[in-house]
């Protein structure tokens, strides 16, 4: 029986392989490479990275993303096992960083290490947000407004804070580039001027949703992009005449304003206690206060539906009406409003 002996072709030893010998292997391969120069470009401003050509919001710690970086920027050969990486750093200047990594691992049945260096360079670049940003970048305007007033502090702070949850809430879901270029408190109302029409869309679905009203989008061609055609639209958020809490006078009797749904008023018949539908459009509505601001009374005697109260101002015992849903007894703190044009006090709860 014969036994068959490898031969290494190039130093002529015995190899268990066919060809060359693991020792003329490891010296034939170039088992591990380093970039020498690695750019990394980070936004002053927001501290964006910019990797290849897009942005990414990622907090980041210098001395942990140099490692990163600088680890990435090693190459080790497919038959090299049990792969082992240090590194160590100096900044010559703040713009530089410079790497020196150790790398060892199994290589044809043997140990190896090397020692490599790469050099980060640090670059500074606005990004894409910020520059359309700084730059007053928008593509839409939303103009909150009111039906024959003007929207009160309550109505423009709950816009203005509706606005800027969605800005959070679509940033955190990755949309950079939706953000608030600015709002304005205007004499009519407040103008929030967006850089998104989908972010608009949103905020305009959520202030309907939250005070009601309608809206109307008149968009303006201002050029192309990528052969595009580039709009910016107003829009023109109307809230209603009355907001929830308003009492109003309609038809000789005091309603409480629930909401607004499709020119509809969904109110409270403050004389029957019981839910009605009054129609947004009909005319000869009287607004006469919100239950927000009513005053508080004590009530001092019932009789039928008569009940007196102490008017917290002028102290004086005032009758007014005890309707039988208040189920009012002596004794009970009421809220009321007053109707200064009719000089008349009316209960609201």
């Amino acid at each position: 029986m014969t036994i068959q002996e490898n031969f290494c072709p190039k130093c002529g030893g015995k190899t268990e392989n066919e060809g060359f010998c693991n020792k003329c292997l490891r010296t034939a391969v170039e088992w591990v490479t380093c970039e020498k120069r690695l750019p990394c470009v980070i936004c002053p401003t927001c501290g964006s990275i910019k990797k290849v050509n897009t942005w990414t919001d990622v907090p980041y710690d210098r001395q942990k993303l140099a490692e990163e970086l600088a680890f990435g920027a090693v190459s080790v050969h497919a038959d090299v096992q049990d792969i082992e990486l240090a590194i160590s750093t100096r900044d010559p200047n703040p713009n530089r960083t410079q790497c020196t990594i150790y790398v060892r691992g199994m290589l044809y049945g043997e140990p190896v290490h090397k020692t490599c260096e790469t050099l980060i360079v640090w670059m500074k670049e606005n990004c894409d947000r910020c520059s359309r940003f700084s730059g007053g970048y928008y593509a839409s305007t939303i103009q909150v407004r009111a039906t024959g007033r003007r929207p009160d502090a309550f109505e423009r702070e709950r816009a203005e804070k509706i606005a800027y949850d969605i800005e959070e809430s679509v940033q955190q879901l990755g949309e950079r580039l939706s953000f608030i270029t600015r709002i304005d408190d205007t004499r009519d109302g407040v103008d929030i001027v967006v850089s998104s029409h989908s972010m608009s869309d949103l905020i305009v679905r959520q202030i309907i949703t939250e005070m009601g009203g309608k809206s109307t989008r008149h968009p303006k061609l201002i050029g192309e992009q990528d052969g595009k055609k580039v709009y910016r639209i107003n829009v023109l958020l109307r809230l209603p005449q009355f907001r929830k809490g308003d009492v109003i006078v309609f038809n000789k009797r005091h309603y409480e304003v629930k909401g607004t749904d499709s020119g509809l008023l969904r109110v409270f018949d403050l004389s029957e206690g019981r839910s009605n539908v009054l129609h947004e459009n009909d005319e000869g509505f009287r607004l006469i206060g919100n239950v927000g601001d009513a005053e508080r009374a004590d009530v001092t005697y019932t009789d039928n539906d008569i009940a007196g109260i102490l008017d917290p101002v002028s102290y004086d015992i005032k009758e007014v009406k005890a309707h039988a849903w208040l189920r009012l007894a002596p004794h009970e703190r009421v809220k009321f409003l007053r109707d200064r044009e009719e000089e008349e006090i009316i209960l609201v709860g």
